[in-house]
């Protein structure tokens, strides 16, 4: 059995950063005029009100007396301690608060709005009714309750410190990760290589065999420009780069530097270019003519482009695709999220990130959090300053904590693909120096996307083969969220994915046919590119080569910039 530490750290990792073309129009003006509009619907719509409130006091009443049934989820972690069953006073407020919560939330449903404000004000509702919870208070929760008393009262001192270090060093959020245990380079991102080439967006990172023969086609990893690239190399078990190398493959890995003020007009038309530089490079010292490449999230999108371009320019240099939890063609009714925004919010976020010259990552990670508050927030005031622990030592939580940031321009170009959807428009849209046409990327494919992730929904991401001019394309849908669909190495007794022998022309209709299968989904995309990575020759002796030597050893230097 987990612990409750351990249990909150992956709820959390769930809930990575991560960037849907949509998810950067989310402003705090428009969320707080959702709440303007609330409390003019009281006053505008007096009779559904007034009987909201009856329904509230109605039952309270009877909760009260003790004649109310209301139970809670079982599957709401919140309410999990006995008392919240055995004990009348706890039992009446989960009770009174579930009651309040439901009837709130059926308020806003019949209030008289747009779509687009019913669904900011649904959204608004969650997040306070969240907050409202009485497990978040010391009097409403009895495992704090019980921990000051077993303590003696040193659970509350601990509380308190961490409330300190929280708002002194932490923007006033509650920290979601113990950093101590990990330093990247030593026990973290520790794959053997070397950084071959670079400019001022990238390090390009080749990793050293660990075989004694390797595929003559070498694939390049494009991760998300959001946080840094060794989501993908996090410990030895859990790394891909050390999967692809068990392979006999040869990886190659994109290190993005972190951007500051005055790297505003970088865009992704500068990604693009600097990865066609990166791609000759890696042509070169592997003497391929051909490269397979894989990108991540908003990496994925950056691939497209990178494929779209290459394409349109009739250059047959990429072999095969993957594309991992992206969503290429987004639209607004993909998730609760997209729903809210508009594209006066998306204008209203662009102007924002022109004027500070970047998107914070710090900024983004505390947008992320308020999404998803109850795993990303509450959890943690729970557990750092009422019971007075520690937040737990957690990998995937100490790289989403160690966040990047996004250029002003690059912002605006995703924000755009959210608006124009170029992918769904072959051919009609101008990104990165040409008309955007996936259609023209004919190469094998293989897409990866996550059951329950709530950023690139899965359903979202199986619009990608009908993009692409590929015949021969294979989904595959991992069983997990955003960032824990990827970091899915064998031997995990609970993965499993599904897969079917075709693509349909829906998501549903593909998963009527889809197969479940135990484990990781690994060995079938490393079966997958050793099919389409060449044929087998001796293993080079070190990284980089005569036109390229080595700079300096992985991680290199970009992944320190802070």
């Amino acid at each position: 059995m987990p612990t409750p530490q351990e249990e909150i750290a992956r709820n959390a990792a769930e809930s990575t950063t991560a960037l849907n073309p949509l998810m950067g129009g989310i402003n705090r003006q428009e969320l707080l005029g959702a709440v303007a509009m609330m409390l003019r619907s009281t006053m505008t719509n007096p009779v559904t009100t007034a009987k909201t409130a009856g329904k509230i006091t109605a039952e309270n009443a009877k909760i009260l007396l003790g004649k109310s049934d209301r139970k809670s989820n079982r599957k709401d972690r919140r309410f999990q301690d006995p008392a919240w069953e055995h004990n009348p006073f706890y039992k009446r407020g989960m009770q009174a608060y579930l009651a309040t919560q439901e009837h709130l939330n059926e308020w806003v449903g019949e209030l008289k709005m747009t779509e687009l404000e019913h669904a900011r004000a649904k959204f608004v509702m969650g997040m306070i009714t969240d907050a409202m919870a009485p497990t978040n208070t010391l009097v409403g929760n009895p495992a704090a309750t019980k921990r000051v008393v077993d303590s003696g009262g040193m659970s509350l001192l601990k509380g308190l410190q961490n409330l300190y270090t929280d708002l002194t060093k932490n923007g006033g959020m509650p920290s979601q990760v113990d950093k101590r245990p990990f330093k990247v380079g030593e026990n973290l991102a520790t794959s053997k290589g070397s950084v071959v080439w670079k400019n001022d967006l990238l390090e390009l990172i080749q990793y050293a065999p660990t075989s004694e023969k390797v595929h003559k086609i070498p694939i390049l990893i494009i991760p998300p420009q959001i946080n840094k690239y060794y989501a993908n190399d996090l410990t030895p078990h859990t790394s891909i780069v050390q999967f692809l190398l068990s392979q006999d493959l040869q990886p190659f890995i994109i290190s993005w530097r972190n951007p500051t003020k005055e790297h505003a007009a970088w865009g992704l038309t500068d990604y693009v270019d600097s990865l066609i530089q990166a791609s000759e490079v890696i042509r070169k010292i592997t003497k391929s003519s051909k490269i397979n490449v894989g990108g991540a999230c908003s990496g994925g999108i950056t691939t497209a482009t990178f494929a779209s371009l290459l394409a349109a320019a009739d250059d047959k240099r990429i072999n095969a695709l993957t594309f991992m939890v992206c969503v290429l063609d987004p639209k607004r009714d993909d998730s609760d999220l997209g729903q809210i925004v508009s594209d006066g919010s998306l204008e209203i976020a662009r102007k924002y990130s022109k004027r500070k010259g970047i998107l914070k990552g710090d900024d983004l990670a505390r947008m992320f959090a308020w999404m998803r508050p109850n795993d990303l927030i509450w959890n943690y005031v729970v557990n750092n300053y009422l019971m007075g622990e520690d937040p737990p030592p957690y990998d995937v939580l100490f790289w989403n904590n160690d966040t990047t940031n996004l250029p002003a321009q690059l912002h605006s170009d995703f924000l755009d693909f959210g608006m124009t959807q170029p992918f769904a428009n072959p051919g009609k849209v101008d990104i990165a120096g040409h008309k955007a046409d996936l259609t023209k990327v004919t190469c094998d494919s293989f897409v990866v996307a996550g059951l329950t992730d709530h950023i690139t929904p899965w359903k979202a991401c199986y619009r990608t083969p009908s993009l692409l001019g590929s015949k021969n394309i294979e989904f595959v849908l991992s069983s997990s969220g955003h960032l824990q669909s990827l970091i899915n190495p064998p031997g995990n007794p609970k993965a499993k994915y599904f897969a079917s022998a075709e693509i349909k022309p829906t998501a549903d209709e593909w998963a009527a046919t889809a197969e479940e299968h135990a484990g990781s989904w690994w060995p079938r995309w490393g079966a997958w590119l050793k099919e389409r990575s060449g044929a087998l020759k001796v293993s080079p002796k070190s990284c980089g080569s005569e036109a390229f030597p080595p700079l300096y050893a992985a991680p290199g230097k970009y992944v320190f910039d802070e």
